[in-house]
């Protein structure tokens, strides 16, 4: 079997670079272990897939070399998915600001993409197994489950090694090692965080409650809301915060983001001084948290006026509120992780064809790559955009 482009990995990049290279004239095989195309595009974002963000720039990405993600950003932009996603009748809906998502299910974006491949010509072989990739001149061989194949350029976009279930393994890591290139530390990132004894007890009574809030990381602080779990905390919020925090390190979150708890807390004083803390809290809180936060801290009283509150509890109420402190245990890992932090070195990759440097026959694109975006459409539009780059230029 000969192809001049072989993509290891049917996922969101490897389907994209697939059709593009196929339009381009080349005959094109996709190949993937798994028994299904676009398995992780099926789960994501509730089943109905995010699948880019209109605000998407170079910024909303992790990456030790940041520049590289510029130049396939800017070439195949949100619109140009959007009008693709239009053109095969995929009805969407904008559920925040910016953040696209399917108005039925995953499936559809799944299937354009599929008949984006069948309509370049491009074959797609599942529940195939790759047992060798070597270099055969200026082209490459693969032994495979269904046979040898010889390849002008291959493509790995076989992803992270986020969310094992879904085949994720570290394959495309270990054929760039293969190859020489450095594959920077790997992490799980937009994955909820773990906490340990008291407050893993406390969050599991909260389980379910939703709280809008400002998260703030060493790096970077992220305005989303956060979602008390029987193990931790997650949510829009504490996902993005974990793509950035260290294991050890503390998080602080404002429970009352771009209000000053204490300059409120002096006003209810002066204003309502008979009234007691905790009803002041469920104005701001759901009951259920607002008692939490009594219950919590032991110079909480629910029979208390706040006019005998001093002016040193009230700053120490004010701080738990917009700066409470609190250290992970952890994260849930690789099972529950969106995506991968770190990944093969851009610094060996080039920015415009995604082939590596002296070895222009081999070529990785999408998540494999150190390149990750954060939470919200963000790492499709990696996915579509370094495919369509990729695919171009094969």
């Amino acid at each position: 079997m000969t192809y001049d482009v072989v993509i290891i990995g049917a996922g969101a990049a490897g389907l994209m670079c697939a059709a593009q290279a196929g339009y381009a004239g080349k005959r094109v095989l996709v190949i993937d272990h798994a028994n299904k195309a676009g398995k992780k595009i099926l789960m994501s974002g509730g089943g109905r897939c995010n699948f880019t963000n209109l605000a998407t720039t170079p910024q909303h990405f992790y990456s030790t070399n940041p520049a590289f993600c510029i130049s396939a950003l800017k070439r195949y932009r949100p619109e140009h998915f959007v009008e693709l996603v239009e053109r095969h009748d995929v009805d969407y809906v904008e559920k925040t600001p910016g953040q696209l998502f399917c108005s039925t299910s995953a499936k559809e974006i799944v299937r354009m993409l599929l008949t984006e491949c069948e309509w370049a010509g491009a074959e797609v072989a599942l529940s195939a197994q790759i047992t060798r990739v070597e270099e055969q001149g200026s082209a490459m061989r693969l032994s495979t489950s269904i046979g040898k194949i010889d390849a002008g350029v291959v493509v790995v976009a076989s992803g992270g090694l986020s969310i094992p279930t879904m085949g994720a393994s570290g394959f495309g890591y270990d054929l760039a090692r293969q190859f020489g290139l450095e594959v920077l530390p790997t992490t799980p990132g937009l994955v909820p965080f773990t906490l340990s004894d008291q407050w893993k007890a406390r969050a599991s009574e909260l389980s379910g409650v939703s709280l809008p809030v400002t998260v703030n990381t060493r790096l970077k602080a992220f305005n989303e809301p956060m979602l008390f779990t029987h193990r931790g905390l997650s949510g829009p919020g504490m996902l993005q915060a974990s793509s950035v925090w260290s294991p050890g390190e503390a998080i602080e979150i404002d429970l009352l983001p771009q209000h000053d708890a204490q300059a409120l807390l002096h006003h209810a004083r002066e204003h309502t001084p008979k009234r007691q803390l905790v009803t002041w809290l469920m104005d701001h809180f759901p009951k259920r948290v607002a008692q939490s936060l009594m219950d919590w801290y032991p110079d909480g009283n629910d029979t208390q006026p706040l006019a005998q509150y001093s002016n040193s509890q009230l700053q120490l109420w004010a701080e738990r509120l917009n700066r409470w402190q609190l250290k992970p245990a952890g994260t849930e890992g690789w099972r529950t992780a969106e995506v991968t932090m770190g990944g093969v070195d851009t610094q060996s990759i080039s920015s415009k064809t995604f082939e590596v440097k002296g070895l222009p026959q081999l070529r990785f694109i999408g998540e494999v790559l150190d390149v990750t975006g954060e939470l919200g459409g963000y790492n499709f539009q990696w996915a579509w955009a370094s495919g369509v780059a990729c695919g171009q230029a094969c």
